[in-house]
Formats: structure tokens, C-alpha cells, sequence
């Protein structure tokens, strides 16, 4: 099964970063955050990728060409403009680089990339968030369902303090941290797709978040496997910064 990474955006959220690279090129721990993707899915045994490019796509496509000369031990003789690797250190995937366009939304995409993928089942997720989703009990939980499409969801850690308010007298009666069982379920990516999506795709003009995956809710066509372990997006500075401190504290849970 082939594993579709949606990496176009232009990441303007994360502009101190994104105004250099896109943004699944952002790094945490020396390595971009994509590649922090990729390691998770092929701890799993997925090693067959198919990136969506777009904003500064060329900078992925430099990466990956370069990253067997990066990543190895190379003696070269200058004299003879000679090179042979010493110890090859890489890794064992196939990754297709596919320039899916600047503007394109991300149903677009997908559509972009759909002779790449095949008539047959994929997983899909984004660019710019980790987790430790286990990909193995996704999948066996999207066979269960028999749907179009299964989204992993969370509630995420509570980020602001919930206040409790009389509201006749504007007074505040409490002040408390909001609990991660009191946010609302969201959509984090690690998603397992079947042939069938690109009916509700359509000319690929929308975001797949809009009515593509409104009209599969709407025909009882899409699941939500529940994930309660760690998932954070990298939406602005803070959320790198937060990244790298898990990282060099040698907790990052998504590490494989």
C-alpha cells in the first residue's frame, strides 16, 4: 500500500520558517519533519511514498536526490574525479516526487496523483504533523468498517484555561485548565483511502476537508478511528520550538 504525503501548501502560519522552505522541509531534531513522517510509516513496513509538491517543491526534490550521497560515507579522489561510498547508511524506500502545483487545493492534489497511486487502496496524510498512530490498528479497524475513507481523530490537549462565568453579574466563579476529554474531536491526518474517494473529488477545485468529505459523511461512507495517544500539528513557531524541546529531551513520542 502506497502512502500519499500532502506537502504543496505554502505553510503561511510558520512564515518565519516557510519564507526559506516549505514547510514539510521545517526541521525538527536536524531532520525535516516529512522525513519524520515517512520514518513512522515505515516502521510499519510502508516504504512506497508519493509526495504532493507545490510551494518550493524543488527543495524536497534536491533533498531526496541528494540524501544516498548525504547519508553515506563517501571517499572521493580529486585528483582521478573519483567518488566510492565507504558505508552506505540510507534508507530502503521508493519516493515518487510529484509537482502537484502552487495553488492547488488538496483534493487537487490527490487527483494529481491518482495514476501514480492506481486503483487500489492508500493511506494519505499531511506534510506538517507527527504522531504515533498505530498504523497497524488503523488499518485493521478500517477493514472493520468497510467505509470509503477513515480518518484518525483526537481531542487535543487543551491549550487555554476554561473559565466559568455568571453571566448576570459578569463574575468569574471558576478558573480551570481545560481537560483534553472536554475538546472537540479533530481530524489529524493518518488516513486510509479506497478507490471509491475519487467519485467525491470531483474536479478538485475544494479542499478535501470541505465537500468531499462532507458528501462522504453525508452518505455514511467515512470513519473515524479514535487515536488518544500524542499528535501535534507544526502550525506556527511555537508548535517547532515545543517539537524540538520533545526531541532533544529524547521523549519525542513518534519516535521510531
Amino acid at each position: 500500500m502506497k502512502v500519499v504525503i500532502l506537502a504543496g501548501g505554502k505553510g503561511t502560519r510558520i512564515s518565519e520558517e516557510s519564507r526559506l522552505r516549505p514547510k514539510p522541509m521545517v526541521e525538527v531534531g536536524g531532520r525535516p519533519i516529512l522525513w519524520h513522517i515517512m520514518r513512522q510509516y515505515a516502521a510499519y513496513g510502508f516504504r512506497e511514498f508519493i509526495v504532493c509538491c507545490g510551494y518550493k517543491g524543488h527543495m524536497i526534490k534536491e533533498y531526496f536526490v541528494n540524501y544516498y550521497r548525504n547519508n553515506s560515507q563517501i571517499e572521493i579522489c580529486l585528483k582521478n574525479q573519483r567518488a566510492q561510498v565507504l558505508v552506505k547508511n540510507s534508507e530502503p524506500w521508493k519516493v515518487t516526487l510529484v509537482d502537484t502545483g502552487l495553488e492547488t487545493l488538496t483534493a487537487g492534489r490527490i487527483l494529481k496523483v491518482r495514476d501514480y497511486i492506481g486503483e487500489e487502496p492508500f493511506l494519505l496524510t499531511y506534510g506538517d504533523g507527527v504522531s504515533d498512530v498505530d498504523i497497524d490498528k488503523l488499518l485493521q479497524f478500517h477493514g472493520k468498517q468497510k467505509k470509503t475513507v477513515t480518518i484518525s481523530t483526537t481531542q487535543p490537549e487543551g491549550r487555554f484555561g476554561a473559565l466559568q462565568l455568571d453571566a448576570e453579574e459578569n463574575q468569574v466563579l471558576g478558573f480551570k485548565e481545560k481537560a483534553r476529554s472536554d475538546q472537540a474531536w479533530v481530524n489529524i491526518g493518518f488516513m486510509v483511502m479506497e478507490p471509491g474517494v475519487y467519485e467525491y473529488l470531483g474536479d478538485g477545485s475544494t479542499m478535501l476537508e470541505t465537500v468531499p468529505f462532507e458528501r462522504l459523511a453525508a452518505d455514511g461512507q467515512m470513519a473515524a478511528y479514535k487515536h488518544s495517544g500524542f499528535w501535534s500539528p507544526m502550525d506556527n513557531i511555537h508548535d517547532r520550538e515545543y517539537l524540538e524541546k520533545l526531541w532533544d529531551s529524547g521523549t519525542a513520542p513518534w519516535k521510531v
